[in-house]
């Protein structure tokens, strides 16, 4: 069974709030926590955290409203963006829609409404925002120091955007949408300021606008008050003052109308109080007789009275329906507890008996009811049961809809990770509880999924997730559970199975996934996962180290290469590998996350110009102060497919370097296949080169053979597009796939830089010296220039020259450097290189 919610209701009537315990008691998702007044439910939230709270209005010295501020301000256990429903015993619409809007509160629901209380329920509990109730201000004020010092004084109620002119105030207006405007007059033209004001009312006649005027100039105001503007402040002007005008400037629509509509329903109800008593008793008598099936039974069910709403709810005819058996139309699963209570009503057991049960709809539809039943005796003793009979089938949608919502991911259908805790729990609990019983848990990763969603967006990714779960739908039993755990993470849990079926069963699964044909608009394609297997036994049946094999058996499978399963045993020996590498990653996330990066910059030598063409950008990282390279943190970013935010720093802060230091002319930047196909690349590159103004060819992008071969098209698309930008681009590691002189052609890049493995054993094998000849051959065919890396020696470098190699990058030129460092060793290196 699914763990209860936990709701806090606050009503100080006992009657409301046993109103709202009735309305939700059948729905078995709440657990109630009820109190009357709202310090005691304070103290309640100030201990512990709930899932939602409905509170009434007048609930002791700290109202609704301010009780509902108290949960927004953080300052309780349970999290301000709790839910809150609002449940006042008078409803006018606009104040309800301005003050909750003003308070943070999701929804006002008058207690006449309780009916439609569980759908309200279910759509806030399905959103959680942040809540703010500050307002959007617009100030025109060309003065920096007055401007600084209102923005801080209306931080409380307001968010400020600050403009210094006329114009940048009228296109932040078109732009944007802002509860109040307020203007400096007295530092504004006051023509300028006038065309403003008839601007800004001409696009939105209901604006809110507020002027600060000189305290001698009757005149402008007048005429701005004549234009339409809502208030004004008179210079010089008391902070204070400044920030109450703004707030019942902002607020007077809302106010104005809310007060209007408050006063003709306060009229209205005085007016009529007692006429709308008799019009709502006998409204609702006739409701009872149109809308509730008033039905007789004998003690052995048969129907000996019908009125006309009997009709209506099951499209039967009274006449065929009289002298029938309440059975015929009851579904069977439902008999045996309708004959139940109707022999414990007809025995006195009970006086009388609520029922719910459905239905079958003449055109073969079940619906959901709630019948009352009663025993009803005449002066001849003869038995009646009386029943009333309501149609509660959308308050049932309802309840099924919150119970899938609490259980299930809405985007596969699959089992969530709420339920997935709760059965995980139970099969370790029957475990503990029975040494013969053996399940299993499966741990499911999607191989490099990140790159479906970078490259053909989030919509393909859905798609993609969506077929994966129809997948293991098709290949695990029913009598299993299967979830979506986030992402692209999955889990399986296999009840009643032994280790060897459970490895059979999770190989089908990756077999299946491999073996799928994912269809975009543009091609077909395929991907693998990867997936960690674990067993639950008497033995091994604490929940969290279940979880924790099965997720250190899922990155085993992944660092052995991925697109299999693999087991997770005690005598591994990479596990205390792996559990570091993951405590490390997230280290090195964190060292990214706060900038505390370092580039080293290594040149490039141009061998025909004898001087240096440009450098590369090295990345280390700063982690508790120590110096890290590489080689280091660079596994652990890909096991946590993390590449993009090293990337990402590493742009910003290149270019960066490249606007404070002359000497870093031009510098190619290393890019990771992940980072390269991701949709948020190019803006990045375009944003930091816009804010430190550097021109785009002063930036060479690398990317490796193999990553730019793995999605061709792909990869063209975007080096045109840095091409396009006036980035120039580099083949990085070229030669490692012999197939690939092919591709060569068909990637706009400039330069190709020849794998270092082949440069560094070139004087000693005929082959490897062959290999970058011909690169060196097929660049310059191509018009471009070709790299080599791994100038270690000067019989390399000399080497190298004679072949034509166009640039060189090594050890011997020089090592990566500081940017601090680079000056010196230009002038060293120029005098040694060029001497040679």
């Amino acid at each position: 069974m699914a763990k209860q919610l936990t709701l806090l209701l606050v009503n100080a009537d006992q009657q409301e709030r046993q109103l709202v315990v009735k309305t939700l008691s059948s729905l078995n998702v709440f657990r109630i926590v009820e109190h009357s007044d709202t310090q005691t439910a304070l103290g309640v939230l100030k201990r512990q955290a709930v899932d939602l709270i409905i509170t009434g209005l007048n609930v002791g010295k700290i109202d609704g409203w301010r009780f509902s501020r108290m949960v927004r301000s953080g300052l309780l256990k349970t999290p301000k963006n709790t839910p809150i429903v609002l449940t006042p015993p008078t409803y006018c619409e606009r104040i309800a829609e301005t003050t909750a809007r003003s308070y943070s509160i999701d929804a006002v629901l008058p207690l006449e409404r309780q009916d439609v209380l569980p759908q309200v329920l279910a759509n806030v509990l399905s959103t959680h925002l942040e809540k703010s109730s500050r307002l959007n201000l617009l100030l025109l004020e060309p003065d920096q120091a007055r401007a600084d010092e209102i923005c801080q004084h209306l931080s409380l109620n307001f968010t400020t955007t600050h403009v210094t002119t006329t114009n940048g105030a009228l296109s932040q207006f078109l732009q944007s949408e802002f509860a109040i405007v307020l203007l400096d007059a007295t530092a504004t033209h006051s023509d300028a300021g006038k065309e403003l004001v008839a601007n800004i009312l001409q696009h939105k006649p209901s604006q809110a606008i507020v002027t600060i005027i000189d305290n001698r100039d009757a005149d402008y105001a007048e005429q701005l008050l004549l234009l339409g503007v809502t208030d004004f402040v008179r210079a010089p002007y008391d902070l204070s003052l400044l920030s109450k005008v703004c707030d019942h400037a902002a607020r007077r629509e809302d106010f104005m109308v809310s007060y209007a509509e408050f006063a003709e329903k306060v009229e209205q109800l005085s007016r009529s109080e007692r006429r709308y008593k008799d019009l709502f008793s006998a409204h609702q008598r006739i409701l009872l007789h149109l809308n509730t099936v008033v039905m007789e039974l004998d003690t052995a069910g048969v129907i000996r009275f019908l009125n006309p709403a009997w009709e209506q709810l099951v499209g039967h005819k009274l006449k065929a329906s009289l002298h029938t058996s309440m059975f015929d139309y009851v579904l069977a699963e439902h008999r045996d507890k309708l004959a139940s209570v109707l022999t414990k009503v007809q025995q006195g057991e009970q006086q009388s008996a609520l029922l719910e049960l459905q239905v079958m709809q003449s055109n073969q539809c079940p619906i959901w009811v709630e019948c009352r039943f009663q025993l009803i005796k005449n002066v001849t003793s003869t038995a009646t049961i009386t029943a009333t009979i309501d149609n509660i089938h959308e308050r049932k949608q309802a309840e099924l809809q919150l119970r899938h919502l609490a259980l299930h991911d809405t985007l596969t259908g699959l089992h969530n990770r709420y339920y997935f805790d709760q059965q995980l729990n139970l099969l370790c609990e029957q475990a503990k509880q029975d040494a013969q019983l053996e399940h299993a848990l499966i741990y499911i990763d999607l191989d490099h999924f990140k790159i479906i969603n970078d490259s053909k967006g989030h919509q393909q990714g859905d798609i993609v997730l969506k077929e994966v779960a129809q997948l293991f739908g098709e290949h695990i039993a029913d009598e299993h559970l299967i979830f979506r755990i986030g992402g692209d993470e999955f889990a399986i849990l296999l009840k009643h199975t032994p280790l060897l079926d459970a490895h059979m069963l999770a190989e089908s699964v990756c077999s299946a996934i491999e073996h799928h044909q994912f269809h975009s608009e543009e091609a077909s394609y395929t991907i693998s996962c990867s997936i960690g297997l674990t067993q639950i036994t008497h033995q091994n049946s604490d929940p969290s180290e279940c979880l924790k094999q099965a997720d250190i058996a899922l990155y085993i499978a992944k660092n052995l290469g991925r697109n299999l399963v693999h087991c997770y045993s005690k005598e591994d020996a990479q596990n205390s590998t792996l559990q570091t590498g993951l405590e490390w990653g997230h280290n090195v996330r964190q060292a990214l996350q706060n900038n505390h990066i370092e580039l080293h910059y290594q040149p490039i030598w141009d061998f025909k110009r004898n001087q240096v063409a440009y450098f590369e950008a090295l990345l280390r990282l700063r982690v508790d102060d120590n110096l890290v390279y590489p080689n280091q943190f660079i596994p652990a970013l890909e096991l946590l497919n993390d590449t993009y935010l090293m990337d990402q720093c590493v742009i910003r802060e290149c270019i960066r370097a490249i606007a404070c230091h002359r000497e870093l002319h031009q510098v190619s930047i290393n890019l990771s296949a992940q980072s390269f196909l991701d949709e948020r690349l190019l803006p990045h590159i375009q944003s930091c080169l816009a804010e430190f103004q550097v021109a785009a060819s002063a930036i060479i992008f690398e990317i490796t053979e193999s990553a730019s071969i793995n999605n061709l098209s792909a990869t063209q698309a975007m080096i045109a597009k840095l091409n396009e930008l006036g980035c120039h681009f580099s083949i990085d590691d070229f030669g490692t796939g012999f197939s690939t002189f092919s591709y060569l052609k068909q990637l706009p890049a400039q330069h190709v830089k020849i794998d270092g493995s082949f440069v560094r054993d070139m004087l000693n094998d005929p082959i490897d010296l062959a290999l970058v000849k011909a690169v060196n051959d097929i660049s310059h065919s191509l018009d471009k220039r070709s790299v080599a890396e791994y100038v270690e020696s000067k019989e390399i470098f000399d080497a190298l020259k004679e072949i034509g190699i166009d640039y060189g990058q090594g050890y011997y030129i020089s090592r990566p450097l500081p940017v601090e460092q680079l000056s010196a060793m230009l002038k060293t290196i120029l005098s040694e290189k060029t001497a040679c």
